[in-house]
């Protein structure tokens, strides 16, 4: 039985839709995928016909393939994977991978070959590969039909220059553009099941996304930050988050909660967030500000409370989980793995010193009138003095930017 070099193809759809940019694109991709392989066994990667091609060391068993392929599939910009073998333009070769790559699809009852050659100086057309190949797979697989219209599994035959790569194993990815092709951003992130998932919602549309977690420290525990951490440990797998701002905002929640009248606490809280969110942003080179609130969720998130939290900041706000329930965001946490440490209990800025009939229609005059009785700028001034950074592996990000 012959040994073959492991591949991996690397599809995209939404990269092939760009124009002159297109390569910046592919290579962005190119370098977070090489990065967040280092610890895979890995030769080279190349960019070939529209897609990238991940060559395996020879050796390399297929449960480490397979480890690396569900690793791309989370990777943002990748449309689908598929798991393969590198072989000579032979076709008695090229039988024998695709024999061998079907057998490692583990359940299927119907299959059909999609062959292609790239380069014309192959003699076997493609009709003629399908018809070939697909005759040694029937005397491998008896027990398995063939079906050329949805297929349990294709096997995909591509003859290119110098090789050929064959495959039956593909994935879906999550689709998207790379991380570092659309901007900065900085995401206020809690400990909470929905932050996490808007910041991860930027980092698919290709933003280079910068966390701010505001910690009820000193007035509760810091185990937030614990969570906090483990949740950007999770992102980091993926190359979703490049750095979390710690910021520990206890004490001034008090002050406001001492001066500030009771029903707008919520909305002081959250206009003096994103003020500092905004100054640490622009430090950062970030363009936009990021939350996970849902319309009408809590009394923070009324359509009048939004409009006079928005309005303490002149920076962008994206809401990318404005019109999404409850339920949908659990499923999304659960599939990005940050449930699981979000339904952890943890004192929270958000529910420190919370009034007990809270503003659900803020006016905008008297949060402006309530907020200029406060020292907001000094405490601004004060509160950027403690800021803390915390870096996580992001290869769209130099660490070297850290600085506050």
């Amino acid at each position: 039985m012959t040994e073959f070099q492991r591949i991996i193809l690397v599809h995209y759809h939404e990269i092939g839709l760009k124009g002159h940019n297109r390569a910046s694109f592919e290579m962005r991709l190119l370098k977070n995928l090489e990065a967040l392989l280092a610890d895979y066994p890995v030769v080279t990667i190349h960019r070939i016909s529209g897609r990238l091609l991940v060559f395996l060391r020879e050796g390399t068993n297929r449960e480490t393939a397979l480890a690396a392929t569900d690793l791309i599939t989370a990777v943002p910009g990748v449309a689908r994977v598929s798991c393969g073998y590198k072989c000579e333009r032979d076709m008695a070769l090229m039988a024998e991978a695709a024999c061998t790559a079907l057998g490692e699809v583990k359940s299927f009852c119907s299959f059909k070959v999609a062959a292609r050659r790239n380069h014309t100086d192959f003699p076997t057309c493609s009709m003629d590969m399908n018809r070939l190949i697909g005759a040694a797979l029937c005397d491998a697989f008896p027990e398995k039909r063939v079906q050329m219209k949805d297929p349990d599994v294709t096997v995909g035959v591509e003859v290119v220059q110098n090789a050929s790569y064959v495959y039956a194993k593909s994935v879906p990815g999550i689709g998207g553009l790379p991380v570092g092709s659309s901007g900065r951003v900085m995401c206020l992130l809690s400990s909470g099941i929905d932050s996490p998932v808007a910041l991860w919602k930027l980092a698919r549309r290709g933003a280079l996304c910068m966390g701010i977690h505001f910690s009820g420290r000193p007035q509760t525990s810091d185990a937030s930050e614990y969570l906090v951490d483990d949740i950007a440990q999770v992102l980091e797998h993926t190359g979703c988050v490049a750095r979390v701002f710690v910021v520990p905002f206890g004490d001034y929640q008090r002050k406001i909660a001492l001066s500030a009248p009771p029903e707008l606490r919520i909305i002081m809280y959250r206009r003096l967030m994103f003020k500092i969110a905004e100054r640490v942003a622009k430090r950062q080179r970030a363009g936009a500000l990021v939350t996970g609130e849902s319309l009408g969720q809590v009394a923070s998130q009324t359509l009048d409370n939004i409009r006079a939290t928005d309005d303490a900041v002149d920076m962008p706000v994206f809401r990318p989980l404005i019109g999404t329930d409850k339920l949908e965001i659990i499923a999304e946490a659960k599939r990005l793995g940050t449930f699981d440490i979000s339904s952890q209990d943890a004192p929270d800025c958000c529910t420190l010193f919370m009034p007990r009939n809270p503003e659900t229609h803020a006016k905008l005059d008297a949060v402006r009138l309530a907020e200029a009785a406060l020292p907001i700028d000094e405490w601004i001034e004060e509160i950027l003095e403690k800021v803390e950074c915390r870096e996580y592996h992001c290869p769209a990000c130099s660490p070297k930017s850290a600085a506050r």
